[in-house]
């Protein structure tokens, strides 16, 4: 009776550990849930949350007139965006909210992408919205801090990436500016597939 009870604890320990490598997704994720919102793209196109259902999308927080941290972040998200489309990754979006709408019209943010020559077939940049509402936005959904001072005209705001689920979740928060995670980003990306 012995080896039987040794012998179905190794089976059932197999199966366990195989039912685990075929899991899904990230150990530990956050789960913010991403609260609705609705903007207009670069193209000032009417853009809602739902147009990201189902999808994996990394956000960020910029605005055109930085005078330090967009810049450098948006040139790392363009070298993440490159590196998603050599690995072939299907069905992942970018996501980037201006902080500072009154200023970044969709006219100007197409100017903005051009001007750094991004590719936006799967990076959509939105706008459309009030202060308010982005400095809310970002501290209830993404746990961020986005900020117009009264004068001046340079926005606080941190320099994350967020990685978003297809179950529409924030999943992971990374350094977006100058120490970028790239191959943890990408093999978290992977295992959303």
């Amino acid at each position: 009776m012995k080896i039987h009870l040794s012998f179905l604890f190794m089976i059932i320990m197999a199966v366990l550990l195989l039912s685990a490598c075929g899991q899904k997704g990230i150990e530990n994720p956050l789960d913010y849930p991403v609260n609705d919102f609705s903007a207009v793209t670069e193209e000032n196109i009417p853009f809602e949350k739902k147009n990201l259902d189902g999808k994996i999308w990394v956000a960020d927080f910029i605005f055109t007139n930085c005078a330090d941290v967009c810049p450098p972040m948006t040139a790392n998200m363009a070298k993440l965006q490159k590196m998603v489309a050599d690995e072939e990754l299907k069905n992942v979006e970018f996501v980037s909210f201006s902080v500072d709408p009154t200023v970044d019209t969709p006219e100007i943010l197409s100017a903005y992408a051009k001007n750094f020559g991004l590719n936006t077939d799967n990076w959509t940049f939105l706008t459309g919205y009030s202060q308010e509402f982005i400095e809310t936005y970002a501290r209830e959904t993404f746990k961020t801090l986005v900020k117009k001072p009264q004068e001046g005209n340079q926005v606080i705001h941190q320099t994350y990436f967020f990685l978003v689920g297809p179950d529409s979740k924030v999943k992971k928060i990374y350094d977006g500016y100058k120490e970028v995670p790239y191959d943890e980003m990408l093999d978290d990306i992977k295992a959303l597939q």
